[in-house]
């Protein structure tokens, strides 16, 4: 007969935390939010951490190139969606490593003969107001001049007319000689009051671009994640079926971090998956996968598939059906404190730690707290972005308010065939859905919104003594609360200004 956890399977909304003693030096700008997204040996360091516990889940309604930038300015990562094609996934990440690299690659380049007419397609295109124009229209052509829109009138000029009217010429553009550094670039860009400052090699052919707004961008943005070569850290999704032409390419892309995406990681198929990318691109790849919901299943992945970091959840997202539809699947926090557990011996054993990634299940800010404090190292989320202004899906009206569409990877709409792998046979599209597709209202940009949700986490973490997020789990001490004491939680016996009282129209 089939074995029985006796245990109620439990939920994050299930749990409360006991203040601990706040002392003088326990203030939210001395905490550090750092945590570590690539396993390390004993009185080691990490070979890649966050700078906060935020990652996006691959999903094609909440990771794009937007949101990576944005996510990665801010000092968490985004795990682009790997149901596209190969070389849109790697555009996607190349396109995050070129934005923010002191110096940029032009991707708006025209030639001197191209219209204003085609000078605004490709600006509409790309979203980039400055175009260098070259000798053949190359990124890296005989520099002739540059067009901003601030060169020509759209709506009074001639759009028929060339380019090579409206431009500044080289003579009258400051530029910068290949090998300036990037402080003396920005010094030029003061001195001279420009917004754009282009490089030239000796021949005169453009190199790159530095734009005073990355100055500003980087001076607003201190936790912004950065690699080696002071390019944003963007991640990837892969799958178990075409790993070995999907991970080639986006490591050729610049992808700093893989994962697995899929709804059960307990497989034979991830295990070989993670077994040929250390076998071809060795060991300092940073791979993570899952998703799991048992201690046992974590073990499996770290020994076996030899994984950096394990994601936990099954059934827990908003959007996420697999429970209903499979009757797999746990409460998250039971799940969550389960692989921890193993996590903590596993380290005992071996010396060896790996970061956990708690997946779904979070509803709210208190949510994720929760989440951390029972050990998670970092929390992966889709809807809580997908409601930023930066995730990839278009605003729709419904009803006065502005909502985004936000749809699972286990649905119709996403057309993951390989993901779930329920049948060979799929000229009648999925059997049945493990996803739904839905709407999320706006709520803000992710600067915003991520903004509150740190400012609550340090908080809470000053309330319990702790500056760092391993000094938050060691000492956490949580109490499992009853339905009334989450009603008593909650507002009572008032009028609230946002839900009860009339609105003046």
């Amino acid at each position: 007969m089939a074995i029985v956890i006796n245990e109620i399977s439990r939920t994050f909304s299930e749990y409360l935390l006991l203040p601990g003693l706040t002392r003088k030096i326990h203030h939210p700008e001395n905490v550090s939010l750092k945590t570590p997204i690539a396993k390390f040996h004993s009185g080691e360091s990490s070979r890649l951490n966050l700078n906060i516990p935020f990652v996006s889940a691959s999903m094609q309604s909440v990771s794009g190139s937007e949101m990576a930038i944005a996510l990665a300015r801010r000092g968490g990562c985004t795990f682009t969606f790997c149901s596209q094609p190969i070389d849109s996934q790697s555009q996607m990440i190349a396109r995050v490593k070129n934005h923010k690299a002191g110096f940029v690659q032009s991707d708006s380049n025209l030639h001197p003969d191209n219209t204003l007419a085609e000078a605004l397609s490709l600006r509409k295109k790309t979203g980039h107001s400055t175009m260098p124009i070259t000798f053949d229209g190359s990124k890296n052509g005989q520099f002739l001049g540059i067009l901003t829109d601030k060169d020509f009138w759209e709506f009074e000029d001639d759009l028929n007319g060339p380019v090579s009217k409206y431009m500044t010429p080289k003579e009258h553009v400051v530029f910068g000689a290949l090998g300036i550094s990037l402080h003396d670039a920005n010094k030029l860009l003061q001195a001279n009051k420009k917004e754009c400052l282009p490089i030239l090699d000796n021949n005169g052919h453009l190199h790159s671009l530095v734009f005073k707004k990355d100055y500003f961008d980087h001076m607003n943005n201190p936790d912004e994640l950065l690699d080696n070569h002071k390019r944003l850290v963007t991640g990837a999704g892969i799958n178990t079926h075409d790993y070995k032409t999907r991970v080639p390419a986006l490591l050729e892309a610049g992808a700093d971090v893989l994962c697995f995406d899929s709804s059960d990681g307990y497989t034979e198929f991830q295990k070989e998956g993670t077994q040929w990318i250390r076998s071809n691109f060795g060991k300092d790849v940073v791979v993570g996968g899952g998703n799991v919901v048992s201690g046992t299943a974590f073990r499996y992945l770290v020994q076996e598939a030899d994984l950096d970091f394990v994601k936990v959840g099954i059934g827990g997202g908003s959007i996420c059906i697999t429970r209903e539809q499979k009757g797999i699947g746990r409460g998250q926090a039971s799940a969550l404190m389960d692989v921890v557990n193993e996590r903590n011996n596993y380290f005992k054993e071996t010396g060896i730690y790996v970061p956990v990634c708690s997946d779904g299940g979070l509803s709210n800010d208190t949510q994720i707290i929760i989440a951390l404090a029972m050990g998670a190292d970092f929390v992966m989320m889709g809807r809580y972005f997908a409601m930023t202004y930066e995730s990839p899906t278009p605003k729709v009206s419904i009803g006065g308010r502005i909502y985004k569409p936000y749809w699972g990877e286990g649905s119709n709409r996403a057309r993951n065939w390989q993901r779930y792998n329920q049948s060979s046979e799929t000229e009648s599209g999925l059997k049945f859905e493990e996803g739904v597709d839905a709407y999320v209202p706006i709520i803000g940009s992710l600067r915003e919104v991520l903004g509150v949700t740190t400012a609550k986490l340090k908080s809470t973490m000053c309330n319990t003594g702790a500056l760092t997020l391993k000094e938050f789990t060691d000492s956490a001490i949580l109490t499992r609360i009853s339905e009334q004491s989450f009603v008593e939680g909650g507002t009572s016996n008032v009028l609230s200004l946002d839900k009860d009282l009339p609105r003046e129209v």
